[in-house]
């Protein structure tokens, strides 16, 4: 399916931000320019809607869920087709290589270093585990639904979404379409803690849909975690205690994933709008301000509040991922959208 089929049509009088003040001028475009620029202040990007477009027949996707980059410079993309779970790309989009027959429900992906070698970490909510892999798809163990922990009757309650993975190893799992809760491992997963679950009080979450490990500050690293339908994203200790709440009105937000000093985030959709397909990208700061978002409204704060974002060009449908390379460039995973392949953007 070409993306341009779901483009439609629209005029621009700028290359350019692209943004507007209210939802009701939100626009589609028919025929994108390879010149198109998205986002706001120092984040924008050009648009390029034919990196990574494979033979449908040979290397089906269908939910195009994360990306990572690996060691090698190489993007590893992870869906649930199981004709090919993990498709590697170059960064110019050419494939490498592809893996994995065994993974219905892939949805979560994590890059794993330990001493100099790549290793993957993929949830899977369908088979209701955490698989860990090498970087050819060797499975070196899985994580089951944590019974020990009395929270849950069987395995079917354990619907993990996510992982990240602290500096000396240990494993940190969000069962977002589960029971909402996040367990803790070692690096052999042994299961070490339990905290959150599901609800609305500032230890609990409503769609526990990403996590991340947080080093910024490095003597205070901390988890990220989204609660996806409250349009927030919650800061805790390593050992499970709240520490704070970061409001991002309107946005459905996917998981974090930091590089360098900022977040970066895919909005499944805009809360309030009438499309279900209204996503866009968000980027936020070092001091949790969103600074950019492609594909939406301009971030606005009036008395430090955030204004409601929204989309306001149908250039993304429902993405779930973003992975950033070492050349800031932006690779955009996406759910549910016609079984369509990456979209990338290029810092301008």
């Amino acid at each position: 399916m070409k993306r341009s089929k779901f483009l439609k049509q629209a005029s621009y009088a700028t290359l350019g931000c692209l943004t507007f003040p209210d939802i009701a001028n939100a626009f589609t475009l028919e025929k994108v320019s390879k010149d198109i620029i998205i986002g706001h202040n120092s984040h924008r990007y050009k648009v390029d809607l034919n990196w990574g477009q494979l033979n449908a027949l040979k290397t089906p996707v269908n939910d195009c869920h994360e990306m990572v980059q690996d060691s090698k410079g190489r993007i590893v993309l992870l869906t649930n087709h199981v004709k090919n779970n993990v498709i590697i790309y170059n960064k110019s989009g050419k494939l490498l290589e592809t893996w994995g027959t065994k993974y219905p429900g892939a949805h979560g992906l994590s890059l794993v270093k330990e001493n100099g070698t790549d290793f993957l970490l993929i949830t899977d909510y369908e088979r209701h585990q955490i698989i860990k892999t090498t970087i050819d798809g060797k499975v070196v163990f899985t994580i089951d639904f944590p019974s020990e922990t009395g929270k849950y009757l069987d395995k079917k309650e354990f619907k993990p979404t996510e992982t990240t993975v602290t500096e000396n190893g240990d494993i940190y799992v969000a069962d977002g379409y589960g029971k909402q809760y996040i367990t803790h491992y070692n690096n052999e997963g042994e299961l070490l803690n339990i905290f959150g679950g599901q609800g609305t009080e500032n230890n609990q979450f409503l769609n526990a849909h990403g996590i991340c490990y947080d080093d910024r500050d490095k003597n205070n690293p901390s988890l990220l975690i989204t609660a996806r339908e409250l349009n927030q994203l919650k800061r805790f200790s390593l050992k499970g205690d709240y520490l704070e709440t970061i409001n991002v009105p309107g946005a459905l937000i996917c998981r974090p994933v930091i590089h360098k000093n900022n977040i970066y985030f895919a909005v499944l959709r805009s809360k309030n709008s009438h499309n279900e397909d209204s996503g866009f990208l968000l980027i936020m700061n070092e001091k949790n301000e969103v600074v950019s978002c492609p594909g939406a409204t301009k971030p606005n704060y009036v008395n430090s509040q955030l204004d409601e974002l929204y989309q306001t060009i149908r250039l993304f449908q429902h993405p779930h991922d973003v992975c950033i390379d070492d050349d800031e460039n932006l690779y955009v995973a996406q759910w549910n959208s016609g079984q369509t392949y990456p979209i990338k953007l290029t810092r301008v």
